[in-house]
């Protein structure tokens, strides 16, 4: 048997591993000082609740794996947090939930969908959603959240953001036919990726009039404050722009304006928002799609509990993806903060690792009696930035050298001064 990675899945080694968890880590924490809940919601769900109307549409059907357990039942494997999110509320709503509630999860997702550069079949999805409050305010707050969230990742980002009712707005103002909305948003979508000549190839198909194209084309152009010399006055659009310009005054308020952009023509591809959408991207281009993103959902929870009440809902996903290729080269990804290496001193370097660990330091202990050049050589490979070697001497005398791997210096330190230890590997 060949050994291999089922095609779109990989392995995270520890380098990789120890950064994800830092990001996720510095992400959890920030989400629940707004007040956002961890949840964990089961892989296996029900097919006919994956396959549901309300759910991800008709496309995402087909990347959806699928199988049969032993009582005959169709289940598949879940390919968004969405999903399960909406049939936890739907289930548990009015018993051990109370609206609102606000959660964040993050969990494995699949989709058995082609693979190539930024498309895995196996992969985290890190969501934060809130069910039960309606308006721009909580988008206000999300937004901020989000900037706070990268700002402590240390990536500069700008967000763009629009306004589904808005962009429904602005076509059926052009006369183009409503039958037509929802393909002419998911080509518009995608007018910085492909430019307006793309998006144009793509609507011939619909024979739609070119000077309706270029009514369209020329309202992309307007800016927040051009919204009400704009003589529209359907009702998709009069709501659209109530709300957004509401949101815009949040922003100005939270002094958010140098992190938002508005962009007329953003609509996040999917049919399930219903009103404010955005995406976040990286200031300096390293990567150019979205490395986060989020909108307005308020449709597919009232449905699914169907009781005669609204569930509004909004919600944000954090690309742990991208976020940890961004950060791969710039953050502190050593597996280890020290190493001892003892010689004939096994059980004086137990003790010594173990003072240590307790103020939280990460030590590892050269067992394998290997010579000393080998183990610093190890050292340098796992960027262990401190080595202790650890002989008869030191003990004998009372007085260690720690060395600094990175400047190629030695420290003396009583042997029992584990505080000046670790200040001195913490670095402060």
């Amino acid at each position: 048997m060949k050994l291999m990675n089922v095609k779109g899945t990989v392995d995270n080694l520890p380098n990789k591993e120890i950064l994800r968890r830092r990001v996720v880590n510095t992400l959890t924490d920030t989400f629940e000082k707004y007040g956002y809940l961890p949840l964990d919601t089961s892989i296996l769900c029900y097919y006919d609740l994956l396959a549901s109307k309300y759910a991800g549409g008709s496309e995402i059907l087909k990347e959806v794996y699928t199988l049969k357990d032993q009582g005959d039942r169709t289940l598949g494997l879940r390919y968004d947090l969405t999903v399960p999110f909406s049939k936890v509320i739907s289930m548990n709503v009015g018993r051990d939930i109370t609206l609102p509630f606000k959660r964040y999860e993050v969990g494995k997702v699949f989709r058995d969908g082609p693979v190539k550069v930024g498309r895995a079949r196996e992969f985290y999805q890190c969501d934060v959603d809130v069910c039960g409050i309606e308006g721009s305010f909580i988008e206000a707050e999300m937004l901020e959240m989000t900037v706070e969230c990268y700002k402590k990742l240390g990536i500069d980002i700008y967000i763009e953001i629009n306004n589904r009712k808005l962009l429904e707005g602005f076509i059926i103002s052009t006369g183009i036919p409503q039958e037509l909305t929802s393909d002419v948003i998911l080509s518009v979508d995608k007018l910085a990726k492909i430019g307006e000549s793309g998006v144009r190839e793509e609507l011939n198909e619909f024979n739609i009039d070119n000077d309706k194209l270029d009514k369209l084309f020329d309202l992309f152009k307007c800016d927040i404050d051009s919204l009400d010399n704009l003589n529209i006055d359907n009702d998709c659009f009069i709501n659209g722009m109530n709300e957004i310009k509401e949101l815009f005054n949040y922003i100005d308020k939270l002094s958010l304006n140098e992190y938002v952009r508005f962009t007329p023509y953003l609509a996040r591809g999917l049919e399930i928002y219903t009103g404010t959408v955005w995406e976040v991207f990286d200031k300096k281009e390293r990567i150019r799609s979205a490395i986060g993103g989020g909108g307005r959902y308020d449709k597919i929870i009232t449905n699914f509990v169907n009781d005669g009440n609204s569930y509004p809902a909004v919600g944000i996903s954090f690309g742990l993806v991208p976020i940890c290729e961004l950060l791969e080269d710039t953050s502190d990804n050593g597996l280890y903060d020290l190493l001892i290496i003892p010689i004939s001193t096994e059980v004086e370097a137990l003790l010594l690792a173990s003072e240590i660990r307790k103020r939280d330091i990460k030590v590892i202990i050269e067992m394998n009696k290997r010579k000393v050049k080998k183990a610093l050589d190890s050292a340098n490979k796992n960027n262990i930035p401190y080595v202790i070697i650890l002989g008869e001497d030191e003990v004998n005398s009372g007085k260690i050298n720690i060395k600094d791997m990175n400047n190629s210096t030695n420290i003396e330190i009583d042997i029992s001064d584990i505080d000046k230890m670790v200040k001195l590997i913490k670095g402060k």
